[in-house]
C-alpha cells in the first residue's frame, strides 16, 4: 500500500518512530515507513536543524538515526545511562587497533601490538557489539577482518570512524602517540 503523505507528515513519521524506538533505527527501517520517492536524507536534515537547538539533539550513528540528550544538558541527569565498560589493556589495545586500522585481521593486530591476541579479547569485544566480522582479504588463507560496529560508534558518541581523534588531538590530550593510519 503506497502512503501519500506531505514532507511534513514523513518527518512526523520520523519523529513517532525515533521517539519510541530505545535503539538508533536504520535508514533502512525508516524508509519502509514512508512512500517510496520520500527523499529520506532531505527529512533527516530538516529535523537534524530543528532539534539542534532543543533538549535532544538528531544524531547520526553510522548508517541509523538516533535521539539523543543535548550535550550541555548531561549534567541534569544523575545517574548515567550508560555503564562504563572496564576493558583490559589488552581489549582496549585491540579496539584502538580494529578502531584505527579497520579492515583489519588478527594478524595485523598482532603485529601492531607486538603480542599474539587471545581469542577471549577478540570474543568479549565481539560479546560487547563493538567489532564484527569484516570482509575477507584477498590475500593467501583469505583472512577474516575486524571492523568497529554502529554499537561502538554510539557507545563512544561518534557518528562514523572518521570522527575518531587524529594524531594531534590525541597529543592534545597528552598522550603519547606513534602515526595512525588513517586512511
Amino acid at each position: 500500500m503506497e502512503l501519500s503523505l506531505n514532507q511534513q507528515d514523513m518527518e512526523r513519521v520520523i519523529e513517532a518512530l525515533l521517539f519510541t524506538s530505545s535503539e538508533p533505527l536504520s535508514i533502512k527501517d525508516l524508509k519502509r515507513n514512508l512512500p517510496q520517492n520520500a527523499d529520506i536524507d532531505s527529512i533527516i536534515e530538516t529535523l537534524q536543524k530543528h532539534y539542534e537547538t532543543r533538549g535532544v539533539n538528531l544524531k547520526r550513528v553510522g548508517n541509523s538515526i538516533t535521539l539523543r540528550t543535548a550535550k550541555d544538558l548531561d549534567h541534569l541527569f544523575v545517574k548515567k545511562m550508560v555503564a562504563k565498560k572496564n576493558l583490559s589493556r589488552a581489549a582496549r589495545e585491540t579496539l584502538a587497533i580494529v578502531a584505527y586500522h579497520q579492515p583489519v585481521t588478527k594478524l595485523e593486530i598482532e603485529e601492531i601490538r607486538g603480542v599474539i591476541v587471545g581469542s577471549g579479547t577478540i570474543d568479549l569485544l565481539m560479546g560487547l557489539e563493538w567489532i564484527k566480522f569484516g570482509r575477507r582479504k584477498s590475500s593467501p588463507g583469505r583472512p577474516v577482518t575486524f571492523q568497529t560496529t554502529d554499537k561502538f560508534l554510539d557507545y563512544f558518541d561518534l557518528s562514523s570512524p572518521k570522527d575518531l581523534p587524529g594524531v594531534k588531538e590525541l597529543r592534545d590530550l597528552g598522550l603519547s602517540v606513534k602515526n595512525l593510519n588513517r586512511d
